[in-house]
């Protein structure tokens, strides 16, 4: 992702300064180039492919002699592959997983997530109701998840999955740092400034990406992000943050050309039926959240009675509305098999390492072939899910963006003595929440969504880890390096698409419009929805990636 550079077998991988410190098992990293038969075997993706670590013994005992009654050779072969794998998964150290120290260090809970509990009159969690969630963490018991105290009618989005045993890869407890640190103290200048950024894009949810040059609140934005230095965005050789680079990832690849990838662009066929691209979004200037008492029960799980507007005119994506009404309703890694149709429809050639390359006599399909590639991005979407979730709920329970905005506006109104969260001046004394104060009324952070975030918490993200591992599995396919011809931008109004034609329209490889295509919907989900971290989607993707490697 950051800086791409090649592995065996012509496959990227990403150039992040913790990469050569992820656990990796033995011959983590071999991929076609080495891989041969037992790649094959093992369906195409890194070896080595993963087991259940929890059946596995310490391999003194001969498979052969333990299942002497197996009388047919292949599927002996196959056991032997399978103990072999797994063994070596097994022998992967758990990893170091670490939270930031806000549930501790705030009695309120304040600085932890606590969306779907009840809360009192000043968005204060009920002790006995979190309780009854961590006694439920703790156990991982289903009886003690029935117990939870909820405030509403919304439940909580999925805990247990984050205990799911898998059959496929490295287990949950495997990853951790340095792919997913501790997310940023709710009390830093770090966290102050992605929810800076928060603000900012929430007043350009309705501009087109293309109209950005020419926003003054983009400048703006742009001026005020840009003089932070613990802004995580991309920069200009300079250090500056312009508009154009504005909501953009920081892996290779990202900042050339527009801001939507052209796998979110460019039209394809799923089989006979065309795909082209357009979609159902949301009205304009109508954002949720912003009112007190709507804040409040949207914390408690309350429903509020609202619902998005739908725009009756189909549109191809251009603004950051769009971005969060596709990942609104996307289904898992939709907009990854997409990019995978489209790879396939405009031709771009397959991995150099592909051994069936320059086969005179054969082509790949069950394995490295077209089939192979569409069931592989389904299977690794769950895995990666499931990863992600037990980050979420067992080791960091990272508040949402909205939960820290209810802090800001009792500080701002003058009751901060009902929180214990202390925050940074970097967001209190910011022209982008006073400019949203301006717009709404309030200091409360305005939403896409009118439930606000989903009922987990935020770090790390699903749709990140899911589209880090998808874009992984797509990279590991097909050769990075080919560029994109003929790319095409959306009008302003979407209604259209025209030629892109911008000087570094030849910079548009496979590799950078997949690492894009991974922060457009993680940050369509999140900085654009107003419900993700920028460090939540940037964690996320490195996180997805470990996992399909």
């Amino acid at each position: 992702m950051n800086d791409t550079r090649q592995s065996v077998g012509g496959v990227p991988e990403t150039g992040d300064p913790s990469a050569g410190q992820r656990p990796i098992g033995p011959n983590r990293r071999k991929l076609l180039g080495q891989a041969g038969a037992a790649a094959l075997a093992t369906g195409g993706l890194a070896i080595p492919v993963v087991s259940s670590a929890q059946s596995i013994g310490g391999g003194s005992t001969s498979p052969s002699a333990t299942f002497a009654g197996v009388n047919n050779r292949r599927v002996m072969e196959a056991f032997e592959l399978r103990v072999d794998v797994a063994s070596k998964d097994a022998r992967v150290p758990a990893a170091t997983t670490v939270n930031n120290g806000d549930e501790a260090r705030y009695p309120d809970k304040g600085g932890t997530y606590t969306k779907a509990l009840p809360h009192d009159s000043f968005g204060r969690v009920n002790l006995n109701a979190y309780q009854t969630l961590k006694t439920a963490l703790n156990s991982g018991e289903f009886s003690d998840f029935e117990k939870i105290i909820i405030g509403g009618t919304r439940t909580l989005n999925g805990p247990q999955g984050g205990l799911a045993f898998c059959l496929e890869a490295l287990d949950n407890a495997q990853f951790g740092q340095p792919q997913v640190p501790p997310a940023p103290a709710v009390a830093s200048d770090q966290n102050a400034t992605e929810l800076l950024e928060h603000y900012w894009a929430s007043l350009l949810r309705d501009v087109a990406f293309t109209d950005y040059a020419s926003s003054s609140i983009a400048a703006q934005a742009a001026a005020e992000l840009g003089s932070q230095p613990t802004y995580l965005g991309p920069r200009t050789s300079s250090g500056q943050v312009t508009p154009n680079l504005l909501f953009r990832g920081a892996f290779s690849g990202e900042t050339p050309g527009p801001y939507l990838s052209q796998f979110f662009l460019q039209p394809t066929l799923f089989g006979s039926q065309p795909i082209g691209q357009q979609q159902v979004t949301y009205l304009a200037n109508v954002d949720y959240g912003s009112g007190f008492a709507e804040w409040l029960d949207i914390q408690n799980g309350v429903d509020t009675g609202f619902r998005n507007q739908v725009d009756p005119q189909l549109r191809y994506r251009r603004n950051g509305r769009d971005l969060a009404a596709f990942t609104h309703v996307d289904v898992l890694y939709q907009a990854y098999f997409t990019a995978f149709l489209v790879l396939a429809g405009v031709g771009a050639p397959l991995n150099p390492g592909n051994p069936y390359n320059n086969s005179r006599t054969e082509n790949g399909f069950g394995t490295l072939g077209g089939p192979d590639f569409a069931g592989t991005l389904a299977a690794v979407s769950t895995v990666a899910l499931n990863a992600a979730w037990y980050q979420k709920w067992f080791v960091h329970l990272r508040p949402r963006p909205e939960a820290i905005g209810g802090i800001v506006h009792l500080i701002k109104t003058g009751q901060g003595s009902k929180t214990d969260v202390k925050l940074s001046n970097v967001i209190l004394n910011s022209h982008g929440l006073q400019q949203s104060f301006n717009k709404c009324g309030t200091w409360l952070l305005s939403q896409a969504y009118p439930e606000g975030s989903p009922t987990h918490p935020s770090y790390p993200t699903g749709h990140g880890a899911v589209g880090g591992a998808c874009i992984t599995v797509l990279k590991f396919f097909f050769d990075g390096d080919f560029v994109i011809l003929n790319p095409v931008v959306p009008t302003s109004d979407g209604l259209s698409l025209v030629p892109y034609t911008g000087s570094d329209a030849g910079q548009l490889t496979v590799n950078g419009e997949l690492n894009k295509l991974g922060h457009n919907v993680s940050f369509g989900h999140g900085i654009h929805a107003g419900i993700h971290w920028r460090s939540d989607s940037d964690t996320s993707l490195l996180l997805g990636e470990a996992v399909a490697l």
